[in-house]
């Protein structure tokens, strides 16, 4: 999807124009090739920072094309995807480019939380030809969303737990599981986006007023602040995964200690049974007690090793 904006220099009113015009904010989002080449076209720019930027396996950095005097910013924004009947949570790299001092472009692989965050309230934070504000926008946008995230994370990890104290159900142990995988990703993500906005303050790679950089510094707060929160939540949830493990190789245990105590105890009447029913002269083969006594001699037996694997704590 091709959309292009512009803001007038009369009224700050953004508005969506249909034409390729100096100032003009263009977003792409899951763009077909006839759209990439549209735009690289009329804005005389290689296709390859557009691509690159549709790749799932990119990561944060930083690029500049000397040539045509493009800059390509990738940041990893957090999305959410259902996955059968689980909400996951993951990363994906949205591209940023600066061509010359004239276009600004987002590319995404889809529709992300950022862009449409900052496209609220008819656009009145968005002004196209305001760069190096909109970058920055999208970068505290993007620290915010993490750490927003991130609250939602911790809260579904006290609800499986708490489901995990009642019982030890496979989906409660899962979904812990794929939390521990989200952090992971995140806390990768959100250390590249650090050297990504260390590296716009230090550089001086695009043009920054007073207030721009006092947005920037207040984006890499926030973005620091996400990066030990995941750190926090992630050693918790560790840890939470290490004491569950234990606890289901102890229950094991215990599981299969009364089973084993349990067939102890049954084998006796069986290993007596077998004795006297062998085809060889035994004691009490005449008797008419003698059926009697070897159910009573059995469970005495029984009941004297119940007794003693119950004092040793085998049947607990």
């Amino acid at each position: 999807m091709l959309e292009i904006y512009k803001t007038h220099l009369e009224n700050n009113i953004t508005e969506q124009t249909q034409k390729f015009e100096k100032g003009n904010w263009i977003n792409l989002t899951a763009p077909t090739e006839e759209e990439i080449k549209s735009v690289c076209e009329n804005l005389k720019i290689q296709e390859d920072f557009i691509r690159y930027a549709l790749d799932y396996e990119e990561k944060a950095r930083i690029d500049i094309e000397e040539d045509d005097n493009t800059i390509l910013f990738i940041i990893d924004v957090p999305i959410r995807e259902r996955e059968y009947d689980t909400l996951v949570y993951s990363t994906m790299p949205i591209g940023v480019i600066f061509v010359r001092d004239d276009y600004f472009i987002t590319v995404s692989i889809k529709k992300n939380d950022i862009i449409q965050n900052l496209m609220k309230n008819n656009m009145k934070n968005i002004i196209t030809y305001k760069k190096s504000r909109f970058l920055l926008q999208i970068l505290y946008e993007n620290a915010s969303m993490y750490l927003n995230l991130l609250k939602k994370i911790n809260k579904e990890t006290e609800i499986a737990e708490s489901v995990l104290k009642n019982s030890m159900k496979n989906n409660a142990l899962l979904k812990l599981l794929s939390l521990e995988k989200s952090l992971v990703y995140f806390t990768t993500s959100l250390k590249a986006n650090e050297v990504v906005m260390e590296k716009t303050m230090r550089g001086k790679i695009i043009k920054l007023y007073e207030e721009d950089e006092d947005i920037l510094e207040d984006s890499i707060i926030e973005n620091k602040q996400a990066i030990e929160m995941a750190k926090i939540y992630s050693d918790i949830l560790n840890g939470t995964m290490d004491a569950y493990a234990s606890i289901i190789s102890n229950n094991l245990n215990g599981v299969m200690k009364f089973l084993t105590s349990i067939t102890i105890i049954l084998s006796i009447p069986t290993m007596l049974a077998s004795f006297w029913g062998m085809n060889v002269p035994v004691p009490m083969q005449n008797s008419p007690w003698g059926f009697g006594i070897l159910i009573l001699v059995s469970l005495i037996i029984s009941l004297i090793a119940t007794l003693w694997l119950n004092k040793k704590e085998m049947l607990k």
